[in-house]
């Protein structure tokens, strides 16, 4: 039973990181060097902290971008 939760704990992670990998080719990012991805997370993350107008406003960009106003 282990080995299964484990399989299934795996599979999840995996789907995960493919749809984050898709959010990257979505936001037209795909062929940026991976330190400037990360760059930007970081410093949005950081941008967030604290800032809920900021957050608000990116969800409305991102929510328009996944074709759905309220989100």
């Amino acid at each position: 039973m282990h080995r299964s939760d484990s399989t299934h704990a795996r599979k999840k992670d995996t789907r995960e990181k493919i749809e984050l990998g898709g959010l990257i080719a979505k936001a037209g990012l795909r062929y940026e060097k991976r330190a400037l991805l990360l760059g930007l997370l970081i410093d949005a993350a950081d941008r967030l902290r604290g800032n809920e107008a900021e957050r608000e406003r990116l969800m409305a960009i991102g929510a328009k971008a996944f074709g759905h106003e309220s989100q």
